[in-house]
């Protein structure tokens, strides 16, 4: 991951205490594997924007922004004129209310960016991280940028402080309004999945222990591609219908036999490799299908696995592979 830039500098209100702050992005995406759009012949093609009213190819040299207020009416604005729009944003982060850490519902969060003390922040900074971790308590503020108002989560952390963008009650959609059927379990069943949870839990989340193992197979299909083999397709796992009655009990049973593990991974050969699956990742869910076909005594179909020579070079050394829109 690339060495932290600031973005931005900012103000953090915390009463009559200013704290000066800078603003670090929280995340930073892996690389995404694309695909270049091609000609036949392999030539790259290019967008082009075209004018509707008289199918005209207008260059971006010639573009302006306006903003439709009515069907088809717009108002434009100049350069300077949005600049001024975005310069009008406020950078001070002002707290309005300290409630409990654990009060905002994570389905709120949107973009999480980092705090650190700016020049003669560092006293305040670490006064206020001290104070909600000691309070249990985390900040609820108003914060402007970038033509928008946010709502933002200041919560403390061992090392620093994190800034959480909050989506506001009408960009989030509600449980309640799917209609989810809220059947309830017998008591056998609860006791069941009470120990299949305590038989596969953890104490905490470690990322580290996960992969983008997707993002693997697909680099593994494009080497073999480079590599001038053909690219076969694994065959999908067969589809099961609604209409088909799962016993839940029987299900928890078989899911306690197996001590939590899910199936076998894609490419396992062999009948050992079906006996005895390796252990997953903390956290990873049984598969039901699976489950149930083995608690039924049903025999599960073979799966082809992607014909991959072994790799030649890194992907990471050749450009080419990670292709760009």
């Amino acid at each position: 991951m690339a060495a932290a830039r600031s973005i931005a500098s900012l103000t953090l209100g915390f009463g009559l205490v200013s704290i000066p702050v800078r603003l670090y992005s929280a995340t930073e995406s892996s690389a995404t594997i694309h695909f270049n759009l091609l000609a036949r012949d392999g030539s790259r093609v290019k967008q082009q924007y075209v004018s509707e009213k008289d199918g005209a190819v207008v260059p971006r040299s010639e573009m302006v922004k306006g903003y439709e207020f009515e069907k088809d009416r717009f108002v434009i604005f100049q350069p300077d004129e949005l600049k001024a729009l975005e310069n009008g944003a406020s950078h001070a982060v002002d707290i309005v209310a300290f409630i409990p850490e654990r009060a905002v519902d994570p389905i709120f969060y949107d973009k999480a960016y980092l705090l650190a003390p700016d020049k003669r922040g560092g006293k305040p900074y670490s006064l206020l991280k001290a104070a909600m971790l000691e309070s249990g308590r985390c900040a609820l503020a108003r914060w402007a940028w970038k033509g928008k108002q946010y709502v933002v989560q200041v919560r403390a952390a061992a090392d620093g402080l994190v800034l959480q963008q909050l989506l506001y009650a009408d960009e989030v959609r509600s449980l309640k309004d799917l209609d989810i059927d809220q059947s309830e379990p017998s008591k056998a069943e609860l006791q069941l999945a009470l120990q299949l949870i305590d038989q596969i839990a953890a104490d905490s989340y470690d990322p580290a222990e996960f992969q983008d193992e997707e993002k693997k197979r697909i680099l593994a299909a494009i080497d073999a591609k480079i590599a001038g083999q053909e690219v076969v397709a694994s065959q999908p796992a067969e589809e099961r219908t609604g209409a088909e009655v799962i016993d839940l009990t029987e299900m928890l049973r078989a899911s306690l036999s197996r001590g939590g593990r899910t199936a076998p991974a894609r490419g396992a050969k062999g009948d050992d490799a079906a006996a005895a699956p390796s252990k997953p990742a903390r956290g990873s869910s049984v598969r039901a299908g699976a489950v149930v076909a083995e608690a039924k005594g049903a025999k599960r179909a073979p799966k082809t696995a992607a014909k991959v020579p072994p790799k030649s070079e890194p992907v990471a050394a050749r450009g080419g592979a990670r292709m760009k829109k």
